[in-house]
């Protein structure tokens, strides 16, 4: 491996080494060059070092060395169909404070972005404590494209296509700004919070729409274009809803927050989104508890397909229609559907981290990038 400081820097952020000597150890450097290497990154602020607070080796305990995820701030949005939400967290992902704001993705993205870009001001004036707010993120429901990061053909985002999101936002917030899907934002967020030694997890986000994240070895699997973990718009045989893409029969079309919501007004029971339909689940109303477990079945029909090809260790079910009814309407399908060896070691489960999966994913997506080895080795050869 090479050994620039930024290298060391992302051993001691993955914790893989806590002292210098560890250090040592791993890279196979001299005692000169790992005292070069750490001092250059004491000396910009990215690493603490509490004295004696390292492992004890039988003699006087060696001081341990830290990221130093205080030292500035992010400020990162996650936008819904009907809502968006802003934080402020740290480097390591910690909220510090957090709006809701009340914007729905509808009204275009020159009004959205602006809305955004005010309420992340108002975070970082009130919130910030003086620390440097040092980069921005956004998740958005749509596919990105990997080298434009803009949106790519957006099904239910009319207006987005190619918009450039993370210029809009460096116009008013002159930091770095970086773009994710919203469900591999809350892919990212539960693999790093709850299973950071998986190789494989997928989280699937079942909320006005449907769309599934990817996170393979440590890192957001974007496919070629972007449009990896997309399954609301395949395509079920024998079903003819229309989609809000302009198909029929796709899978958002009839297990979607959206279209549980349409079965519910068609009962008479008022419901118009997503986030309707888990206010009735957590109310215990039967119609939203069956229609939701039927939908689970559904789901369940295209997952087996998805879980036959990428053999993942941990499938997280999160979103508005996250619960025990989806759950169990999923693996009613799912199991049968799928050979025994794609998923004798399958956990499956209810996301943990609920609506902070988007923001913790989205500003720890950001602080790789920022504090990546490259971009530290660059930053300190300057």
């Amino acid at each position: 491996m090479t050994s620039g400081p930024g290298d060391v820097l992302q051993l001691i952020r993955r914790a893989e080494a806590n002292t210098r000597r560890d250090i040592q150890q791993l890279t196979g450097l001299s005692r000169m060059t790992v005292a070069q290497r750490v001092d250059a990154l004491m000396d910009a602020g990215l690493v603490i070092e509490d004295a004696g607070a390292g492992g004890a080796t039988g003699g006087r305990r060696p001081d341990r060395l830290s990221f130093h995820v205080d030292r500035s701030v992010l400020a990162v949005a996650t936008v819904d169909t009907a809502h968006s939400r802003t934080a402020l967290t740290d480097l390591s992902g910690r909220i510090i404070a957090s709006d809701a704001v009340d914007v729905a993705i509808s009204e275009g993205p020159e009004r959205v972005l602006d809305a955004l870009a005010a309420s992340m001001r108002r975070l970082v004036d009130e919130a910030s404590s003086g620390r440097p707010l040092v980069g921005t993120g956004i998740s958005v429901p749509g596919p990105i494209d990997p080298s434009t990061r803009r949106p790519s053909q957006p099904p239910i985002m009319p207006g987005w296509d190619a918009y450039p999101i993370a210029e809009h936002l460096a116009e008013v917030i002159p930091v770095p700004t970086f773009v994710e899907n919203d469900a591999d934002a809350m892919a990212f967020g539960e693999q790093s919070t709850h299973f950071p030694g998986s190789n494989a997890v997928c989280l699937i986000k079942v909320s006005t729409g449907i769309g599934a994240g990817l996170v393979i070895n440590g890192s957001v699997y974007h496919g070629i274009d972007g449009g990896a973990g997309d399954i609301g718009h395949i395509r079920l045989a024998g079903e003819t809803a229309i989609c809000q893409c302009g198909s029929r029969g796709c899978l958002a079309a009839v297990a979607s927050g959206r279209a549980v919501a349409v079965k519910l007004d068609e009962l008479g029971i008022p419901a118009g989104s997503g986030r309707d339909v888990g206010r009735l689940l957590q109310a215990g109303n039967v119609d939203a508890l069956s229609l939701t477990h039927e939908a689970g079945r559904r789901i369940g029909e295209v997952m087996a397909t998805v879980v036959s090809m990428i053999n993942p260790g941990v499938l997280v079910v999160s979103g508005d229609l996250a619960s025990n009814e989806l759950l169990g309407g999923l693996r009613e399908t799912l199991y049968p559907r799928s050979l025994p060896r794609a998923t004798r070691n399958l956990d499956i489960r209810l996301g943990e981290l609920g609506e902070q999966a988007g923001p913790i994913g989205m500003a720890r997506i950001v602080t790789d990038a920022l504090y990546s080895a490259d971009a530290i080795n660059h930053r300190l050869a300057a």
